[in-house]
């Protein structure tokens, strides 16, 4: 398996479960030592680094891995006290993604979408320069999962490097700035999202247009929309509702390339 993930940039590695994507990302970490070939990692070799690597890392996993006896604050603080680095606000951190009301709440009573996302601070807390983010918004709500891919876009606004792993296309489609998409241990295709949507969609233009109190459909080729007369037609003729082009979405593609759902 061969990548680059540039710094400063979104890198989401998707792919069905038990493709490899951990596997990769835990190799990368360091929490899988054994490996043939070369991981570089901030400009040196995986295994030169020493445990100043952590100073600079973020860790958040699909099933986080909390003190559940102790608070959401004392987990917070607990874990800051771990780097050098300087910590973000808790109390901050807390509010931004509505828990600042539990702050002294045990997270054994804690929800999935709670743990979830008190597991996302706690790995910027320390403001690391590369991020490596498990499914994100596994288990959140659309407005929790709003906020959570707000904060992502801001760690990448302020130069961090992320490094995401998924089986949700539509969060990949939103968020990253290159994919490769990972089946059986081997990436088959990487790029950005728009490219291959572009790639693998088919080249026309979709009208939906109100006729007879009925709302009816017709798709035309993209390459001879300028001289389509019937486009032009419709067009000139009827009250349009929607034209679209017919977009492949990037789970269209994975099942393309794949044959396989992403489930």
């Amino acid at each position: 398996m061969n990548f680059n993930i540039q710094e400063g940039e979104i890198f989401g590695f998707l792919g069905p479960s038990g493709a490899g994507k951990t596997t990769v990302q835990r190799l990368i970490i360091g929490l899988l030592r054994n490996y043939d070939g070369q991981i570089g990692v901030m400009g040196k070799e995986r295994r030169h680094w020493n445990k100043d690597f952590y100073e600079n890392v973020g860790v958040a996993f699909d099933f986080p891995n909390l003190f559940l006896k102790l608070s959401a604050g004392e987990n917070l603080k607990l874990i800051g006290s771990y780097y050098r680095n300087k910590d973000e606000d808790i109390k901050e951190l807390l509010d931004r993604v509505g828990l600042l009301a539990d702050i002294n709440t045990r997270t054994e009573n804690f929800s999935k979408g709670m743990k979830m996302r008190l597991n996302f601070i706690r790995a910027i807390l320390h403001q690391p320069k590369l991020l490596f983010l498990d499914e994100p918004t596994s288990g959140l709500d659309p407005v929790n999962a709003r906020i959570i891919k707000e904060m992502i876009t801001e760690q990448k606004q302020l130069g961090k490097t992320i490094f995401l792993t998924t089986h949700n296309m539509t969060v990949a489609e939103q968020l990253c700035d290159r994919v490769a998409f990972v089946n059986d241990g081997r990436i088959i295709a990487e790029d950005t999202p728009k490219n291959l949507m572009i790639q693998h969609g088919k080249r026309t233009v979709k009208v939906e247009y109100s006729s007879e109190n009925q709302i009816n459909e017709k798709e035309f080729e993209l390459s001879e929309l300028a001289n389509n007369n019937e486009f032009i037609h419709l067009l000139k003729s009827t009250d349009i509702k929607t034209i679209h082009t017919a977009e492949a979405t990037l789970e269209d593609v994975f099942i393309k390339l794949t044959g396989r759902n992403l489930l």
